[in-house]
């Protein structure tokens, strides 16, 4: 027992005191040594932070509530990460539930990649919701692209564990993205352009539950977008020149996906869904560039 490492829990929430209750209920019930584990929930801004919630978890786990000015998941995050013991920090949503040996899989591979960031498995939580559902395949294939070798390039940071002092190394998340929005894609890539791995880890499972309506599912992938043009704009720095374009071939599977993983009425409309979110990017990815062009004008003009 003493040799397995140190968890720091860090669980970023905004105005879902139902869904974090939830994620609090999940996380005691994981199968690991209490001693060898702490959680941080870290209110992001909330005019009322959720305490009363956090308090009711006390005797079961060594949980601490964390506030800060409204910042976004990249600030909470870090601000989390700032206070914490762990010699690893796992992250997760506070609409994501674990499985009861999520942290127990998370330190099996910690132990043989102990300098590596590990990315577990995400299911969704709400199958009979086919914007959920969708959503879900989007990411779903987004890591049977990027991941598809051994070493990975992208996990999300509502299933991702990380070194704690190389965390800090490399300045933690980029806390210039105000939404949950690429922010995760940004620090992957970071880890990686700095010679560290990715291993994906699929047996730490997550349960996400976000619940989706058409149009909530448009506003999500027209914010992503504009999250992913400041994403390029790092990128292009870094690279000192054009971020890559994916080929044709990308999307092209994208809509495919749908039919290799659920019945064919289901996929049909799944895969609809994964054209509308497209849509929805391009969108997003035109009206961050116009933005952005507009307050430059503006900026040059003063």
């Amino acid at each position: 027992m003493e040799g397995r490492p140190s968890f720091s829990i860090i669980i970023p929430t905004y105005r879902r005191p139902q869904q974090l209750g939830t994620c609090l209920e999940s996380v005691a019930q994981l199968q690991y040594p209490r001693d060898r584990f702490e959680v941080l929930v870290v209110s992001d801004g909330t005019e009322m932070p959720p305490e009363d919630i956090v308090r009711a978890f006390r005797d079961k786990l060594a949980v601490t509530l964390l506030t800060q000015t409204h910042g976004g998941p990249a600030a909470a995050r870090n601000t989390g990460a700032a206070r914490a013991r762990g010699t690893v920090l796992a992250f997760i949503d506070d609409d994501c539930a674990p499985s009861a040996n999520w942290v127990e899989a998370l330190a099996k591979r910690v132990a043989m990649f102990p300098d590596c960031a590990i990315g577990g498995h995400t299911v969704n939580a709400l199958p009979d919701n086919l914007c959920s559902t969708a959503s879900q395949m989007l990411v779903d294939y987004l890591y049977s692209y990027f991941n598809a070798n051994n070493d990975g390039v992208f996990f999300a940071s509502n299933n991702i564990c990380v070194p704690a002092d190389l965390f800090h190394s490399i300045g933690g998340f980029d806390p210039s993205f105000p939404t949950a929005a690429a922010e995760d894609r940004e620090f992957c890539d970071r880890w990686v352009r700095r010679g560290y791995r990715l291993i994906y880890a699929p047996e730490a499972v997550v349960y996400h539950a976000h619940f989706l309506t058409l149009l909530t599912f448009w506003r999500q992938h027209f914010r992503y977008a504009r999250g992913a043009v400041h994403l390029r704009q790092r990128q292009r720095v870094r690279s000192r020149g054009r971020a890559g374009i994916r080929p044709p071939s990308f999307y092209v599977n994208l809509l495919r996906y749908p039919f290799a993983h659920a019945p064919i009425g289901r996929a049909v409309r799944a895969s609809l869904l994964l054209a509308v979110s497209q849509a929805a990017t391009i969108a997003g990815f035109s009206w961050e560039k116009i933005v952005r062009h507009l307050t430059s004008g503006r900026q040059t003009s003063s």
